[in-house]
């Protein structure tokens, strides 16, 4: 079988749709299949194949609803003459899906389509977008969801697409149960007996960190580590969290509450190491479709607290992993959420003080991963699901 996997960014960028993109498809070429990645070209990406995975760049960047630019009809010319049984488009509105969809009926592999989220649902500018996308989803001969109640399945529900399936995200066990020597305590700094209180995400402005330091610094809590694990960019809020983190430490009130706060990037080997050793994660998120970070603290034994943002809250329905936080939604523009502060910081502040239910939470959040939320479980649903497509079972 050859496959051919589109998203927008890939290795060496870092973020949840590239590492659900590269878990699956160096996963499928493990199971003996030839998988392809078409990607926005990176002047940091050195090699056009990584871990058996081929990599085709293209100068492209935008979306339908604003506009490409670059070599959009090289990428056309590489969609239609290229010989792949399935083609699968990760993420509507970037133009690794957007281009696909101007020649989707000449597309001769199957196609499958994993929407993620549609985060513009709700603006103007993709009005007439969604309205075509009502029958792009019927060309396409699989529809894949992380979710039952999120809005794009219920876009999809609203529209009579019936071609859909649920496949979620999850964690790997080859990175959450295997060994790992690192002590990210002494490495950074953390003193063994501090409370340590996780956060991973790069600081795009919508990952929470504003609100998750707020809550860190109210929460009435002694000898506790608030650790930000982040990739830096150009804008978001990558300036604010250096600064806050500049100015938490030179507080006066560190004398009594010996609290730290770390902001940092790391290895993807020293974040897992990371999760092992947290107390709690705390993930005040602004928008998201279904978040990764969620399945590896259930993987990692960590349980968390976090916004009701993307299916969050069905996430906990299956695991009883975590906490969801007192959220209220902008139903305009990105539709974001916003945890209301002082509510969450009192939630903050008990669970601290509550290791009983902390423990009860990590288990069955544990057990559920292990069950049915490993990368391992997940790649062969994709398998059967593009075997089923081509017509083989």
């Amino acid at each position: 079988m050859r496959i051919l996997h589109t998203v927008e960014f890939y290795h060496p960028s870092v973020g949840g749709m590239q590492e659900v993109v590269k878990q699956l498809s160096e996963r499928l070429v493990k199971l003996g299949y030839e998988v392809t990645v078409a990607t926005t070209k990176l002047p940091d990406r050195k090699d056009d194949t990584l871990n058996g995975v081929k990599i085709r760049e293209f100068s492209v960047s935008g979306n339908m609803a604003k506009g490409f630019k670059g070599d959009t009809q090289g990428y056309r010319n590489f969609l239609l003459n290229s010989d792949f049984d399935v083609v699968t488009n990760f993420a509507a509105q970037q133009w690794a899906t957007d281009v696909a969809l101007t020649v989707l009926d000449d597309i001769k592999a199957k196609k499958v389509f994993v929407p993620t989220g549609f985060s513009g649902l709700y603006m103007k500018e993709y009005q007439e977008y969604f309205e075509k996308m009502k029958n792009w989803m019927k060309k396409y001969d699989m529809n894949v969801f992380l979710s039952e109640d999120y809005r794009d399945i219920n876009f999809a529900k609203e529209n009579n697409i019936i071609k859909r399936v649920l496949i979620p995200n999850g964690a790997g066990e080859d990175e959450f149960l295997g060994e790992n020597d690192i002590d990210i305590r002494k490495k950074l700094g953390i003193p063994e007996n501090h409370f340590l209180v996780l956060h991973v995400g790069s600081h795009t402005g919508v990952k929470g960190h504003k609100e998750a330091i707020r809550i860190f610094q109210k929460a009435c809590i002694k000898n506790a580590t608030f650790l930000i694990i982040a990739n830096k960019l150009l804008g978001g809020c990558t300036v604010f969290c250096a600064v806050k983190e500049k100015s938490f430490k030179r507080s006066l009130k560190r004398l009594f509450d010996r609290k730290k706060m770390i902001i940092t990037a790391l290895s993807r080997k020293e974040t897992v190491a990371a999760y092992k050793a947290a107390d709690l994660f705390l993930f005040p998120s602004n928008i998201e479709c279904s978040p990764i970070v969620l399945f590896e603290c259930m993987a990692a034994k960590t349980s968390f607290l976090t916004s009701d943002v993307g299916n969050a809250k069905e996430i906990i329905e299956w695991s009883e992993a975590g906490i969801l936080l007192p959220t209220e939604k902008d139903k305009s523009g990105y539709g974001l959420s916003f945890v209301d502060i002082k509510k969450s910081t009192r939630i903050l502040e008990e669970i601290y003080r509550d290791k009983n239910k902390r423990e009860v939470m990590e288990e069955k959040g544990h057990v559920a991963w292990k069950e049915e939320f490993s990368w391992e479980k997940i790649v062969k649903q994709y398998e059967s699901l593009y075997k089923k497509v081509l017509g083989e079972i």
